[in-house]
């Protein structure tokens, strides 16, 4: 008998614990146990009628302290008490598995090399794209390749929004309205449409990808409060859309340019055509090429699907280390802000010639309902602050400066 915990009783929580009962005699065979069976569930709550009443308690010794407990669940969310309470059960040789981006996206380093020490397995496949596999991919089935980049749609709420200005014409504040009244965004949406969410997950992908730790405060996230229909219908005009894209890209001489920001994606791509709630992942290997991953990068079943293939895992693997690593990073080696560079898509008042002093072969554009006394036009690769200044030598005000990708 292979006993499980669940800390934290929540969407996901309560999704682990749906998946263990409906699926575990199909689980367990696969993973040669006789049976993965649910202890203990963990939450300050109380839950009448539930029915797995009878697991919950409030006191986290109880699972800390059971030596038939060998898995655990963390699917509490934020810093604290996650961290100290997955520290505690990795040091008792406990495999955790989670599904808390910020967990591992801030401490994932030094919760590895403790699962390391401790002959345990410390997993997280849900912490980026909920129940679409991408990390396990990645460092077992793309193991033969150097990755050079890793980008994707990474937040379902903000691509619902920008899927609803694209189809519909909404606006981001209308847009909005929308994805909270369907319970896609919450009544304070700033952790999505600022980009945070999708910063955690990009820095957990490039740790993986790249070997380096990249900490969250060292990448700038740039939102999407600021994109407008006047943006959707330039970027239209050019022959694609806007999507919030989290990318990660492995530079000559080592350095990693890691940004968060709305970007143009060119039509006929898998980014371009990933819409609503869904999540895409794009991946370029050396020796493979280009592999995405699309599928619901959140929800209750999609996200413990995931957490649950982690506690399978774990199952077939006690006493076996099988968690990935990477090295300390300082986030010195992070090309972000005004210096990354990319082609970019301008929108700005000011003068079309004087503008086009400032910027040889720009390509304009004939937006239309651009607002008057503006101008569109797309400029050669160069880095941020170069569009900046060219705007500030030309007399132009800027109205939007977003960074053209390549997929």
């Amino acid at each position: 008998m292979m006993f499980v915990a669940v800390m934290g009783y929540g969407t996901v929580g309560s999704g682990v614990a749906a998946v263990l009962k409906r699926n575990g005699e199909a689980i367990s065979r696969r993973c040669g146990c006789d049976s993965i069976s649910l202890k203990k569930i963990l939450d300050i709550r109380s839950f009448p009628g539930d029915e797995f009443e009878n697991l919950i308690t409030s006191d986290f010794q109880e699972i800390l302290n059971d030596p038939e407990i060998k898995i655990v669940a963390e699917t509490m969310g934020g810093l604290h008490p996650a961290y100290d309470f997955v520290l505690a059960l990795l040091k008792a040789g406990k495999s955790v598995v989670t599904s808390n981006k910020e967990l591992v996206a801030v401490k994932g380093r030094e919760l590895l090399e403790t699962a390391e020490k401790n002959g345990v397995n410390f997993l997280f496949e849900a912490s980026t794209g909920g129940g679409i596999p991408v990390l396990r991919p990645i460092y077992q089935c793309l193991c033969a390749n150097e990755i050079t980049e890793v980008a994707g749609i990474l937040n379902g709420t903000t691509n619902y929004i920008l899927t609803k200005m694209i189809k519909e014409g909404s606006s981001f504040e209308a847009a909005l309205s929308q994805a909270q009244a369907l319970g896609y965004a919450e009544k304070d949406p700033t952790a999505d449409v600022d980009g945070i969410d999708a910063l955690r997950k990009i820095c957990i992908l490039s740790d993986l990808c790249f070997g380096k730790n990249v900490p969250p405060e060292s990448v700038e996230a740039i939102g999407i409060r600021g994109v407008t229909r006047a943006d959707v219908s330039a970027a239209k005009t050019l022959g694609g859309v806007i999507k919030l894209i989290a990318s990660a890209k492995r530079l000559d001489g080592g350095k990693l340019a890691v940004t968060v920001s709305p970007a143009f994606v060119k039509n006929g791509s898998m980014l371009s055509v990933t819409d609503d709630v869904l999540n895409c992942a794009l991946v370029r290997g050396d020796a493979v090429g280009e592999v995405c991953f699309e599928g619901p990068g959140a929800g209750k079943l999609p996200t413990a699907s995931a957490v649950v293939a982690d506690i399978a895992d774990c199952a077939r693997h006690i006493g076996v280390n099988r968690s990935p690593s990477w090295e300390e990073g300082d986030g010195s080696n992070v090309v972000t802000g005004d210096s990354f560079t990319a082609p970019w898509l301008v929108r700005a008042k000011g003068d079309k010639e004087e503008i086009g002093k400032q910027f040889p072969g720009a390509g304009f554009i004939d937006v239309p309902g651009i607002p008057a006394g503006e101008v569109c036009f797309t400029t050669a690769e160069m880095p941020r602050s170069r569009v900046k200044s060219g705007l500030a030598s030309s007399g132009a005000e800027a109205c939007s400066v977003i960074r053209i990708t390549d997929y």
